[in-house]
């Protein structure tokens, strides 16, 4: 689809987003965490109400320690401030919703992402639970800026390693940094 198709009475746009974590503030203990070490991958599901939530944590533990990264979790309405964070990840999973998928891919992570200007593009994962999160999650797989999308009814140890470790690879990177710059 070309822009031109839409006429010139409609105004094709990007997502819009509020800058609601400029007043931030993490608690020292887990800005000092972040300081010392790797930049982590990020991974949280909104608040979504998961059925197994301890299985699911085990398994994020897990392959966080299989792949050797860092993490940060956030669960449902644990206080942090999404946004903020997005300078701090080098990579992210989660459900797939459409802000939280466009404001991933705005990430501002500009050692591991990809920063161009105002707008940055970082690897992501997508478990989908349902309503667009599937749509999101193969948008970012075609466009290579992430693995296939991994069903919360699928989700599963060894699918979360090879997810993390399709972000790692630094071809994963290579397309992002395209994908950023053709976007741009």
């Amino acid at each position: 689809m070309n822009l031109r198709d839409w006429g010139l009475k409609v105004d094709v746009v990007v997502f819009c987003f509020l800058d609601l974590a400029s007043n931030y503030e993490p608690p020292d203990s887990l800005a000092e965490w972040l300081e010392a070490g790797e930049q982590p991958i990020y991974i949280g599901f909104d608040s979504l109400p998961l059925e197994e939530p301890e299985k699911m944590t085990n398994i994020i533990l897990q392959a966080l320690e299989i792949t050797g990264q860092r993490g940060v979790i956030n669960r449902g309405w644990g206080g942090l401030a999404f946004i903020y964070f997005s300078s701090q990840w080098q990579n992210q999973v989660h459900h797939g919703g459409a802000g939280t998928t466009a404001a991933g891919l705005k990430a501002a992570a500009t050692d591991n992402a990809i920063f161009l200007g105002s707008l940055t593009f970082c690897p992501t994962t997508i478990v989908p639970f349902f309503w667009d999160q599937p749509f999101w999650g193969e948008r970012v797989h075609a466009r290579g800026v992430g693995p296939a999308p991994i069903p919360a009814d699928e989700f599963s140890l060894e699918k979360l390693v090879d997810a993390i470790r399709f972000m790692l690879d630094p071809k994963c990177k290579l397309i992002t940094h395209a994908y950023a710059q053709k976007n741009i």
